[in-house]
């Protein structure tokens, strides 16, 4: 059994994300849903999405140029 420890810190940030992202929706929304009622958790839920794009825009572009990097350089 190897140890690759890029591997394994790389699966740790993706599932800290990912966490992070759950508890943001489920527990924000849910909040938002249980004070002010269905439609303000919609338009929560809508306002999060549209605040969460930027950042994924940035990353799908940063792990394009990675991607384009590796192919030029022969990886």
């Amino acid at each position: 059994m190897s140890r690759d420890l890029r591997q394994y810190a790389r699966q740790t940030n993706v599932r800290l994300a990912a966490g992070a992202l759950l508890l943001l929706f489920l527990v924000g929304d849910g909040l938002i849903y249980y004070f002010y009622g269905a439609g303000a958790a919609v338009m929560g839920f809508l306002c999060l999405l549209g605040g969460l794009l930027p950042v994924a825009l940035t990353i799908l572009a940063v792990a394009l140029l990675d991607w384009l990097a590796k192919l030029r350089d022969g990886e």
